[in-house]
């Protein structure tokens, strides 16, 4: 469990990360780099906002290169 939530769980007195980030964007997010990489829901919901996004562009990123480069070829 990240920090962040068990602050929150615990009732710390931090607060802050996306609290109520659109569950739909989420879950869009977790099958994407679930699929590509093979990450546990554990895993891939343990990272913060910021670096999941990082992750997901990277793998976008990687994923038009390599279908470009396939189009190229045909």
């Amino acid at each position: 469990m990240s920090a962040l939530r068990l602050e929150i769980r615990v009732g710390g007195k931090r607060i802050g990360g996306i609290v109520g980030y659109p569950s739909e964007l989420l879950t869009e997010e977790v099958a994407f780099l679930a699929y590509y990489l093979h990450w546990s829901y554990e895993q891939i919901v343990d990272l913060d906002h910021r670096e999941r996004q990082r992750w997901v562009a990277e793998v976008s990123r990687i994923n038009k290169r390599i279908n470009e480069s396939g189009r190229a070829g045909s």
